[in-house]
């Protein structure tokens, strides 16, 4: 929860709406009040991005074959692509392959894996 925390900034906003409010509000009381129920709207929000994001992934298990392959193929194909750059750099075949494209290939893998295999060690961590 902290990196959703750190995401949306909820506690900057909560601290800086709780700043305007004590200039406003001389009550105490009042401002306890006030600030829990910003407390509280801010809450339900979370709650309903995290709603809605689950919902977008269940469409997603539920659609179509594509839709549930994308990121099974999208991993295939990248690591297809290295190992393609692998033979292709140790000589394998005659062919000269920039570096920008080489180091996009790695970056976009990296990230791929990481999301991929990272993400479903959450989605099993949270079950």
């Amino acid at each position: 929860m902290g990196i959703f925390k750190k995401l949306l900034g909820t506690d900057k906003v909560i601290d800086s709406v709780g700043n305007i409010i004590d200039g406003l509000v001389t009550n105490k009381e009042e401002k306890i009040n006030a600030k829990a129920k910003i407390k509280e709207i801010m809450n339900s929000y979370k709650i309903e991005v995290e709603k809605n994001i689950t919902a977008r992934w269940e469409a997603d298990a539920n659609g179509n074959v594509l839709t549930r392959s994308v990121r099974p193929l999208v991993l295939i194909f990248l690591i297809v692509c290295t190992m393609l750059l692998v033979f292709i750099d140790s000589g394998s075949i005659a062919f000269e392959v920039a570096d920008k494209w080489t180091d996009l290939l790695q970056l976009t893998l990296i990230t791929v894996i990481g999301a991929y295999f990272g993400g479903r060690s959450v989605e099993k961590l949270k079950k």
